[in-house]
C-alpha cells in the first residue's frame, strides 16, 4: 500500500512539472544552447554593444536627480546589463478584469533589445500574434481566439513586467516628483513622459513609486492614450497598479502579480479595484526558432 501511494505521488509531481513546462515546449523555446543550433537562432547582441548601451544609460541617467532614482531602481532590480544580456524574456501574463470582461491570457517571448514580441494563446497554442519591430501580425483559428486588440497588446505586458528597465531609451523624459508615503512605505517618485513621435502612444506617461529603502518599484500610475482608442486625442482615466509579490529570475527581480485600481485625486490613495494580473513561467533563453518574431505563413498583417 505504501509503495502504491509513493508511486501515485511521484506520478502527480511529474504531471504537475510537465504542465508547468507546456507553454515553453509549445513555443519550442530552447532552455539550453545546442551545438547544432543555427547561429541565426541565438541571442546575437554582442557583449560590447550591451556594455556601451549600459554605460551610456549610466552617464545619461546619473546626470539628473530623477535619472539617479531610475538608475538606482534598475540596479536594485538586477541591473540593465543583465536585462539586455540574459537573452529572450518569456512569461505568462494573465490579465483579469474583476468584471470578467476583456480577459487576456497569453504566453509570450520578448526580445528586450529591440522590443519584438510573440504571444501564443494559453487555450489554443496554435493561435499566435506578434510584433516584429515593423508590423503587427496575427495567425488565429478564428475571431474568438483573441477577443481583444492584439496590435495594442503585443508589447503592453512588457510595460508592466519590464519596469524600470523599459524607461531606458531615447525620447524618454524624466521628472522628479515630491517624495510620498504609499502603503506605509516612504517612496521616491519619478514621472516618465515621451517626446512626440516616440512609440505608438507618445502621450502615455508613467509615474513610478520607488521604495526608498529597497529602491524597487512598489507601484506605477499610468494612462492609456493609444491613438486608435483616442483618435481625437485624450486618454483613459489614470490607473494605479500595485506590485503583488516578487521573484528573482537569472538575477532580475520581477513582480509575480499586480492589482490595478482607478487612481484618485490623492496621490497615495487607491480607488476602485478593477484588475488582477498574474505573472508566471518567467524565464530567459539564449535561443528561439529562426524567424521566431517574423510574420509566419498564413498570418495576417494588422498594420
Amino acid at each position: 500500500m505504501k509503495t502504491s501511494i509513493k508511486l501515485l505521488s511521484l506520478l502527480f509531481v511529474l504531471n504537475i512539472s510537465a504542465c508547468k513546462q507546456t507553454s515553453k515546449k509549445e513555443l519550442n523555446i530552447n532552455e539550453e544552447t545546442e551545438t547544432a543550433q543555427s547561429v541565426e537562432n541565438e541571442y546575437k547582441i554582442p557583449k560590447s554593444w550591451i556594455e556601451t548601451r549600459v554605460a551610456n544609460a549610466n552617464k545619461r541617467l546619473n546626470a539628473t536627480e530623477a535619472g539617479k532614482v531610475l538608475w538606482d531602481a534598475m540596479e536594485a532590480h538586477g541591473g540593465l546589463d543583465k536585462w539586455y544580456g540574459n537573452g529572450y524574456f518569456s512569461l505568462r501574463f494573465n490579465y483579469q478584469p474583476v468584471n470578467g470582461k476583456g480577459i487576456r491570457d497569453s504566453y509570450q517571448t520578448i526580445d528586450t533589445w529591440s522590443n519584438k514580441a510573440r504571444h501564443n494563446s494559453i487555450t489554443d497554442p496554435t493561435s499566435i500574434f506578434g510584433w516584429d519591430g515593423k508590423e503587427s501580425w496575427i495567425k488565429a483559428k478564428d475571431s474568438t481566439s483573441f477577443a481583444y486588440d492584439t496590435a495594442f497588446w503585443a508589447l503592453t505586458p512588457l510595460y508592466f513586467s519590464g519596469h524600470p528597465f523599459v524607461l531606458d531609451g531615447e525620447g524618454v523624459n524624466l521628472e522628479l516628483l515630491p517624495e510620498t508615503v504609499f502603503q506605509e512605505e516612504k517612496q521616491k517618485v519619478i514621472k516618465a513622459t515621451y517626446n512626440a513621435g516616440t512609440g505608438s502612444a507618445p502621450d502615455d506617461y508613467y509615474i513610478l513609486f520607488i521604495n526608498a529603502k529597497t529602491n524597487q518599484v512598489d507601484a506605477i500610475k499610468y494612462i492609456v492614450s493609444y491613438p486608435k482608442y483616442f483618435p481625437e486625442g485624450g486618454h483613459a482615466p489614470e490607473k494605479t497598479t500595485v506590485i503583488q509579490g516578487r521573484t528573482e529570475v537569472d538575477g532580475i527581480v520581477f513582480a509575480t502579480g499586480f492589482k490595478t485600481y482607478w487612481s484618485t485625486e490623492k496621490q497615495n490613495e487607491l480607488g476602485e479595484y478593477i484588475t488582477k494580473i498574474d505573472v508566471s513561467d518567467i524565464s530567459f533563453s539564449p535561443t528561439v526558432e529562426e524567424g521566431f518574431f517574423s510574420k509566419p505563413d498564413g498570418a495576417v498583417s494588422l498594420d
